[in-house]
């Protein structure tokens, strides 16, 4: 009979095959009535799983992550239930969870308003509380296929008839409503206690434009009410530091639809943009990096040659002039490989890193078009790193070292690392991903770094770390990117003159900080609610007068300010001086400078900041060094309040 070990190493024997949810109530009424699932030797179950053979089980509750998981594609079901009650026309076709939540796609012809929303709510509420259970079938394909055609759910045959034919076909049914899925699920909808009804779209079936148009229902699902009003907490203030919603206040940047996905930069937004370009260009040249620039429309030779073509060809604009087809690059890679190409190099010229500020297009589906956080035209602070084999390790750490740095810089210290190891269709043969792989993982352990392990995820040609941000809101964001390439140099014929004579081929190193330049300034919108630190601010200062009498000494104390070099503009408009500080604390500027007549008599400028606080009274020359000072520091600690603004 089967015996059963738990997580720490204890063991329960059964005189028959027991159900997870027995295991579980041998341990304790507790457990029983939390448990949602069971993980048998690795492999998340129902709790009505039968374990017929010796295993080990862990329980799973909502405070696991799998628990989470599953709360919210049981949740997803219970969505499709009550829209089925509701609306008895509509059809179920796809319902994944996703990132804090789930939807489910319905073809329904009238389509769905927010009233339905609210109503479908109430519904799921009303299904949650009467604790229906949730039972899993399997049926042959054909069965499966002449029930959900039988009911009129012809995506849900359609699905089916695309499995694997050897492939079992489960059910999950609770109440009258019955649903295609792998699951596993909760026991019984009891289980689903906090969800909420989030928003409508549409969308096409199978992500395809040529195909229908679906109704799309997105909401989130916790595992009780505290968790579910921190998430929409943090979603309202998510709304309120939408970087596009920022941009139109602080005059940084617009999309139009004659450039889908391309950004027209605003004074304010540019300026921006060139400070955080100038800070990472210094920074490359402290470290040796050399910066160049490479064409943008290259011919597709080059890109099949590479492995690009194959791979991306799809999502690449192309172009033909005189019978050669071309395309506008959409990385910097092989065309980095090309300057290396110039001229016989020697073992003694490497590590050589070639940086750029590479300006990239890809064709990007509109429909996942986001301001600044997916584009079709976006700059990569790229760089490649060509070495040889025994460099490797010392230039990962290297780079790993820079990176931290900047993130630092930019007021980032909380940093989540994964390494992505070979995909299933990759090129190169095995002994190079071997090295690859473990140069990296090396790199990380030696800096006694905590990361995590993200299998079949990297790169066609080399694995690669991944460093992603926590923002203030607690999100993630994946930016920097340092990744081992055994096999493109070669493709591309890229070689060096060893220490004994002989041709080898160098190893590439593709490396990102920020990664998409645009990308990184909007996750810093969001993270600062539009008050940049003072170093990247677009206006550093406003001065303003209370009376007319003041405007020549305002004057000239802009003038000063910026020779010094500083972002300053004067406010000299015929309007009370408390409708000016409220305009320009809106406006995110860090330091107001206040004139009145004793500030004119006694050539001082009295120093607000956005947080409204009074520093009181300065000379010119002391608020020059403050500003510098603080500029210098790269500090936030006059934005701690920044996001009380709305």
């Amino acid at each position: 009979m089967p015996v059963i070990t738990l997580p720490d190493n204890s063991q329960r024997t059964f005189d028959h095959p027991p159900t997870v949810q027995e295991v579980a109530a041998s341990i304790g009424a507790g457990l029983a009535k939390a448990a949602l699932a069971g993980k048998v030797d690795g492999k998340v179950v129902d709790m009505s799983h039968v374990i017929d053979a010796d295993a080990r089980l862990s329980i799973i509750t909502d405070r696991d992550a799998e628990g989470l998981e599953i709360i919210r594609h049981s949740t997803a079901h219970l969505l499709a239930h009550a829209v089925k009650q509701l609306f008895p026309g509509a059809q179920v076709t796809i319902g994944p969870v996703i990132e804090d939540g789930f939807y489910y796609d319905f073809a329904y012809p009238r389509g769905f308003t927010p009233d339905d929303l609210e109503k479908i709510e109430q519904r799921m509420n009303e299904l949650a509380a009467q604790d229906l259970p949730v039972a899993r079938s399997v049926k042959s394909r054909e069965e499966a296929i002449a029930y959900f055609r039988g009911i009129g759910e012809e995506y849900k045959a359609r699905i089916i008839e695309e499995i694997p034919v050897h492939d079992p076909i489960s059910l999950y049914g609770q109440g009258e409503f019955v649903d295609l899925c792998r699951g596993p699920h909760v026991p019984n909808t009891g289980k689903l206690k906090a969800f909420k009804l989030t928003k409508l779209a549409g969308a096409y079936w199978r992500g395809d434009a040529s195909n229908e148009m679906l109704q799309r229902i997105y909401g989130t699902a916790w595992p009780d009410a505290k968790a579910l009003k921190g998430y929409l907490h943090r979603i309202e203030e998510a709304e309120k530091r939408d970087h596009r919603k920022l941009a139109r206040r602080l005059d940084l940047f617009h999309i139009q639809p004659e450039a889908p996905g391309m950004i027209f930069w605003h004074a304010n937004g540019w300026a921006v943009y060139r400070e955080i370009e100038n800070y990472i260009r210094s920074v490359l040249a402290e470290h040796g990096y050399q910066e160049v620039r490479t064409p943008q429309v290259v011919d597709r030779s080059l890109w099949e040659k590479s492995g690009h073509w194959e791979k991306f060809h799809a999502d690449m604009f192309t172009t033909s002039s005189e019978n050669r087809e071309y395309a506008i690059k959409p990385m910097n890679c092989p065309c980095h490989v090309q300057i290396f190409n110039q001229g016989v190099t020697s073992y003694r010229d490497l590590p050589l890193r070639l940086a750029e500020f590479g300006s990239c297009h890809r064709n990007e589906p509109s429909g996942t078009l986001h301001g600044l956080m997916r584009l079709r035209n976006f700059v990569q602070d790229d760089a490649h790193i060509f070495c040889s084999e025994k460099q490797i390790q010392a230039e990962v750490s290297a780079f790993i070292d820079l990176l931290f740095k900047v993130y630092a810089d930019f007021g980032f210290t909380e940093i989540i690392i994964k390494l992505s190891t070979r995909p299933e269709n990759r090129v190169g043969d095995d002994s190079a991903w071997d090295k690859a792989e473990h140069a990296l993982e090396k790199a990380l352990n030696d800096k006694n770094l905590d990361w995590d392990l993200q299998p079949g995820e990297g790169a066609f040609y080399g694995p690669k770390i991944e460093f992603s941000l926590k923002d203030c809101l607690g999100r993630i964001w994946q930016c920097g990117t340092m990744q081992v390439d055994f096999s493109m140099p070669g493709r591309l014929g890229a070689h060096f003159i060893a220490e004994d004579g002989s041709k080898q081929v160098p190893v590439m190193l593709h490396r990102a900080i920020l990664g998409s330049m645009e990308r990184f300034i909007g996750i810093l919108i969001e993270d600062s609610g539009g008050s940049l630190p003072i170093w990247l601010a677009p206006l550093q200062a406003v001065v303003m007068n209370i009376t007319d009498k003041q405007a020549g000494y305002v004057a000239e104390v802009e003038e000063i300010l910026r020779k010094q070099g500083f972002r300053v503009k004067s406010d000299l408009r015929n309007e009370k001086i408390s409708f000016k500080i409220r305009e320009h604390t809106l406006s995110r500027v860090p330091y107001q400078l206040i004139i009145g007549d004793r500030e004119m008599n006694e050539r001082t400028v009295a120093v607000r900041t956005r947080t409204g606080e009074d520093l009181g009274g300065m000379s010119l020359e002391a608020f020059q060094k403050h500003l510098s000072a603080d500029i210098a520091s790269r500090s936030r600690v006059i934005d701690k309040e920044s996001s009380n603004y709305s």
